[in-house]
């Protein structure tokens, strides 16, 4: 599962939000903790974080930011006060077929010159219900299909489909359809998380049996994304994001993970776009384009398998690419908090 800090310049929330900051604002650093996914049964491709809608509103209702959440700036510069923040990956609706819903909401106080650090644990705010098909329904009933009703609306099923179905929390009803004809079965509550596989049959001497598949029920934990309570850092699955890194300087031999933004550092400059000139270094952004240094980490190539591998100007294409780099967290490398001494890298899937 994706996770991603912000990386721009707090300036480029000025421009958009049509509110202006005292010079003794806080500020709030929103990240995922963890961008390793976990497959779930009902969706094989969780969201990209960097697409959740991130909205930043104040108790007083003034918004602060409401956009993507990889456009947004980091940190997000705010008056002292209090904020909720929340981070939806799409927007509640009607139901439909693969649409699982993730979502987090916190609130958050932010003081004068002080740092709000606000780590978003998203999890599955819907539920989903798929059914199965015995081939003794398709004898017993050709043709025929289910009709789910919620609260929302409703939702054709038909004998052939394969997909979960998703609704808001609450009660759903189904009913057999045949053509015009609707004839009620069942009604379940369901929860947030909650996800039902029914397996529907019709044995020989009529009658509809419907089967709780409770070994397909799956709830609550494989939906989380991002944090589980393991130290930053040890591993891939724990690795830090861009931001963590910069606040961990000093840190040996972790994991901290990015986007491959660019190259050619010097003290002040970096090069967004090829061709580059350098082997020996890289710049590491929460996340892609990026058109400025602020909020992101260099890091030191040494001569070896490891330069040889990611530098840009033999490997052009790897410019975008998440990586997950295990070094050492030094305070500064052209001009930047940096990684060094790195023992071992891999891809992520974005």
């Amino acid at each position: 599962m994706k996770n991603f800090f912000l990386c721009a310049a707090a300036s480029a929330l000025l421009c958009s939000c049509d509110y202006f900051f005292p010079v003794d604002n806080g500020e709030l650093s929103i990240s995922f903790q963890k961008e390793i996914y976990l497959t779930t049964k009902a969706s094989k491709d969780l969201p990209d974080t960097n697409s959740f809608i991130l909205s930043v509103v104040s108790e007083k209702g003034r918004v602060v930011y409401e956009g993507p959440y990889g456009s947004a700036p980091q940190p997000i510069s705010a008056a002292p006060g209090t904020y909720t923040v929340k981070a939806l990956s799409g927007q509640p609706g009607s139901p439909a077929f693969e649409a699982p819903l993730y979502g987090d909401e916190q609130l958050v106080l932010v003081e004068t010159g002080g740092l709000s650090n606000v780590n978003l644990f998203c999890t599955q705010l819907n539920c989903g219900v798929k059914l199965t098909f015995d081939n003794s329904f398709r004898q017993m009933y050709p043709g025929a299909g289910i009709l789910f009703t919620a609260q929302e609306g409703t939702l054709a099923y038909s004998a052939a489909e394969t997909r979960t179905a998703y609704f808001q929390p609450g009660i759903v009803t189904l009913q057999l359809k045949q053509g015009d004809a609707l004839s009620p079965l069942m009604s379940r509550s369901l929860q947030a998380r909650e996800n039902l596989v029914l397996n529907l049959s019709a044995p020989l001497g009529g009658g509809l049996n419907i089967q709780v598949d409770t070994t397909c029920t799956w709830i609550n934990e494989d939906y989380v994304i991002g944090g589980d309570g393991q130290d930053p850092g040890t591993d891939v699955a724990s690795a830090m994001g861009v931001w963590d890194a910069r606040q961990n300087v000093g840190a040996k031999e972790v994991w901290v993970y990015g986007y491959i933004a660019g190259g050619d550092l010097t003290s002040s400059k970096a090069s967004y776009q090829g061709p580059f000139t350098s082997k020996t270094n890289l710049l590491l952004s929460p996340k892609y384009p990026v058109t400025s240094r602020e909020g992101c980490v260099s890091v030191q190539l040494q001569q070896g398998d490891t330069r040889d591998a990611l530098n840009l100007v033999d490997n052009p294409q790897l410019l975008g690419r998440q990586i997950f780099l295990k070094g050492n967290i030094v305070a500064s490398y052209y001009g930047l908090p940096g990684i060094q001494a790195i023992t071992d890298y891999v891809f992520g899937s974005r």
